[in-house]
């Protein structure tokens, strides 16, 4: 494709994802990073030692401060997921592991 192209493209029209059950508005191509601070929200994990509250950090999947809970799955890199019409978004405590099913006993032998 020309760039030049682009120069007039609009993005297709918006849907709804999901952020911790509140309804959130997308749109095609968006990030869930994005999603997130168009939304407001600066903050959606917390670290697995202290709670402290992550978000986006280097914004190119390099860091992982990012990990977000996407449709179930945990440790999902916000920065690099491309949102889709009805994901169900979720804030991420610690390593994920709990979400995931496993054992908070398990994850913290694995740290």
């Amino acid at each position: 494709m020309n760039p030049l192209e682009l120069a007039g493209a609009r993005p297709g029209p918006a849907f709804t994802v999901t952020f911790d059950g509140r309804p959130v508005e997308a749109l095609p191509g968006q990030t869930v990073a994005a999603v997130l601070w168009s939304a407001g929200v600066t903050s959606w994990r917390s670290t697995r030692g202290e709670g402290r509250p992550r978000g986006v950090f280097c914004g190119i999947g390099v860091c992982f401060d990012c990990l977000v809970t996407v449709n179930g799955r945990p440790n999902q890199r916000a920065c690099l997921v491309p949102v889709r019409p009805g994901d169900e978004i979720g804030t991420q405590e610690g390593t994920g592991r709990e979400e995931s099913g496993t054992g908070r006993e398990e994850a913290r032998r694995a740290d």
